[in-house]
């Protein structure tokens, strides 16, 4: 951990801006944290809510499970960690965040309402003479 020394008010107020203001990811950090906010596997705050000049979040970003992270491959310091974004990415960070939960929500929606029983047993007539006319060998067989 950085030690600052107290004697020195100047350095201190420097200090207290620089984590104000937070740290910009590079692109393929915030495409990765980017990712995990989809997933919900980011939590944000405003760094300093009583303060209206402070626009940085605090970010903590969680591991994603061994699924999403074989596909992911997230830097490893990035997950498990506390984060001072600054409010540009920040704000991004938190729309793409929303927009991920809204997407997965409409996912799981149309999951709950989809018959996979009459996709994988039904078949209309019209489908069925089509493929009868495709292969007649096969409905010949079949015929026997």
């Amino acid at each position: 951990m950085k030690s600052i020394k107290i004697s020195n008010l100047g350095e201190i107020r420097n200090e207290l801006n620089k984590y104000k203001k937070g740290k910009k990811f590079d692109i393929n950090q915030f495409n990765q944290m980017a990712r995990l906010a989809w997933l919900g596997k980011i939590v944000m705050q405003p760094l300093d809510p009583l303060d209206e000049k402070c626009e940085a979040f605090l970010l903590y970003c969680e591991r994603p499970d061994e699924f999403q992270a074989y596909f992911l491959d997230p830097d490893q310091d990035l997950v498990g960690q506390m984060h001072i974004v600054d409010g540009e990415q920040g704000q991004a960070l938190s729309r793409i965040l929303q927009r991920g939960v809204e997407e997965r929500a409409l996912l799981y929606q149309d999951l709950s309402r989809r018959d996979f029983y009459f996709g994988e047993f039904y078949r209309p007539k019209k489908e069925q003479q089509a493929s009868e006319k495709q292969d007649p060998d096969n409905n010949k067989e079949e015929q026997h």
